[in-house]
């Protein structure tokens, strides 16, 4: 499933646009809104797409550590788990403080 972050509504993972507001769920889904962040972020310096242990065959072969250009979107094409794709973004900082 997927979350506006501009009205908070649960979208469908095959939904291009939020059932509540029309928004583009590629830009402003929050997990959308927490890679972009990321990426900005010049601290980060991996993105680590993590999904959990019981997720399907197509978001565990996404699973791993990722180059910030190279990090594939979400929800993860072809995803079959049963509530939707659960997979999520975790950063990997260069440095802790500035």
């Amino acid at each position: 499933m997927q979350q506006c972050s501009k009205c908070n509504t649960t979208n469908a993972d095959t939904n291009q646009l939020c059932t509540g507001c029309g928004a583009e769920l590629r830009e402003f889904s929050t997990t959308a809104v927490t890679l972009k962040s990321f990426k900005e972020n010049e601290r980060v310096n991996l993105i680590h797409l993590a999904a959990p242990a019981d997720a399907c065959p197509a978001c565990m072969a996404v699973q791993g550590t990722y180059p910030k250009d190279k990090v594939p979107a979400l929800p993860v094409e072809g995803c079959s788990c049963v509530f939707g794709c659960t997979c999520y973004y975790q950063p990997l900082l260069e440095s802790i403080f500035p």
